[in-house]
Order: structure tokens, then C-alpha cells, then sequence
């Protein structure tokens, strides 16, 4: 079979024999590819640098039995950044363990790559919360991965309004007459906070996270912890590791 090329993020990378490494790939074009760099743990490899874990690179490959094999890679964006920061670094390595899950081999996924992009972007640029970019790209990785939390009309019935009842089965706010009998209302502000972390362009962030109270915060990352767990089948990893 012919080689190919596609633009795509590391997602995730583990070590394979003495000098290999197995890549798991977010591409533009085939969704997930799991692929083999040959050599690249080798001291002096051509491309070993250009596939560390956040990168953008642009590489060819050729199709394996299991695995495809990386020809040649070229650096697109490094995010070297983030590596070299805590507190980014463990946001945009939960942001791409939750592409990683999401992602599927050969199903083209170019809203996810965007979006995890975007992410990675937003961090790059040293917010003054990252845990709220964190917040804000789980939430819409869940709308691209087709679990959209309705908060501004009720999941159910679609009746519009401020209703007060999130309900993570259904998908997000529910209406009194849809709603169960004694669920918890949502805390005033919670449900304006999470449209934020939904809809507001990237740069409003850092002014929406340093004007709320820490239980605003605390309570609207709670939730998106507990939507993605709860759609995902568990809970992200990276996740806990998340200083706040």
C-alpha cells in the first residue's frame, strides 16, 4: 500500500524494544493513527525530537500490518512550552488523554483535531488560570465527541429557560416537569459559568475565572470532571493531577 501523509498531534507515545517507540496520533484525515517511529530512542535520530508528546507535526507513513510506520516527519508547532510548565503541561496532557479516548482509528475527525489545537493554543499562550482552558476544552471535546450538554433549554422536553436541574444521563439542564423528584438545583452562577467554559472565545477565560468565587469554579470543574466520566464510562486520569 502507498504511503500517506496527514498533520497531526501527538497524543500519547510508549516505548517499544530497545529503540522504537509506539505513537498514538490525532490526524487530520483518519482520525486516530497508531503508528511506529523505528530508532527514534537511538542518540542522533533523525526525528526522535519532532514526536514528543503535544507536537504538531506534519509526517508520512506507510501502512503496516498493525502498526504504520513513520517515514518522515517535520515539525508543525512544538508546544515546547507546555512541556517546560507544570501546571500547562498536566492540562494539555488531560486534554489529550480525552482526544485520545474519544478518537477512533480511520474515522476522520477534523473538529477534534481543531479543538484540541485550539486548546493547546489557549495554554501556549500562559493564562492565568489554565485549569478554566482545561475546563472549557473538555466541555466542548464533549460536544464534538456527540455528548452536547444542553444548557440553555431542557435536554428532554426543549423547553427553554434558566433551568436549574443539571442531569448528566440526560445530557444537561432539565426542566421542572422533566426534571426527578428532589434533585439538587444548581448554585446561583454555576450554570452562567459553565456557558462560559462552552461557548466564550478562549481569551475571555482568564477574566470570567479571576471575577468568580472559588466555589464557582470549583463547582463548574466538578461538573465537567463528572460529564466527560460519566460519558466516557471513567473518569480521565490526568485529570486529579491538576493543580486548582
Amino acid at each position: 500500500m502507498r504511503a500517506y501523509r496527514e498533520q497531526a498531534i501527538v497524543l500519547r507515545t510508549h516505548k517499544l524494544g530497545e529503540t522504537d517507540r509506539i505513537l498514538h496520533l490525532l490526524s487530520t484525515g483518519r482520525g486516530k493513527v497508531r503508528a511506529v517511529a523505528k530508532g527514534v530512542r537511538r542518540p542522533g535520530s533523525r526525528f526522535g525530537g519532532r514526536l514528543e508528546v503535544l507536537s504538531h507535526v506534519d509526517a508520512q507513513l506507510h501502512p503496516g500490518r498493525t502498526l504504520d510506520v513513520v517515514t518522515q516527519v517535520e515539525l508543525v508547532h512544538a508546544f515546547s512550552a507546555l512541556r517546560s510548565d507544570w501546571t500547562r503541561s498536566a492540562c494539555a496532557q488531560t486534554l489529550a488523554e480525552a482526544a485520545d479516548r474519544v478518537a477512533q482509528e480511520g474515522e476522520r475527525h477534523v473538529a477534534l483535531f481543531v479543538l484540541l489545537r485550539e486548546s493547546l493554543l489557549a495554554l501556549e499562550a500562559d493564562p492565568r488560570d489554565p485549569a478554566a482552558v482545561l475546563d472549557a476544552g473538555l466541555l466542548r471535546l464533549a460536544s464534538v465527541a456527540g455528548y452536547h450538554p444542553h444548557l440553555r433549554a431542557c435536554a428532554r422536553c426543549g423547553a427553554p429557560g434558566e433551568h436549574a436541574v443539571l442531569h448528566l444521563d440526560a445530557g444537561g439542564l432539565l426542566c421542572p416537569a422533566c426534571a426527578p423528584v428532589g434533585a439538587q438545583p444548581l448554585a446561583e452562577g454555576v450554570l452562567e459559568g459553565l456557558r462560559v467554559l462552552a461557548e466564550a472565545p478562549w481569551e475571555d477565560l482568564d477574566a470570567w475565572a479571576s471575577q468568580r468565587d472559588g466555589r464557582i469554579r470549583r463547582s463548574c470543574a466538578a461538573l465537567v470532571s463528572s460529564y466527560l466520566a460519566h460519558h466516557l464510562g471513567a473518569p480521565l486520569k490526568g485529570w486529579e493531577l491538576v493543580p486548582r
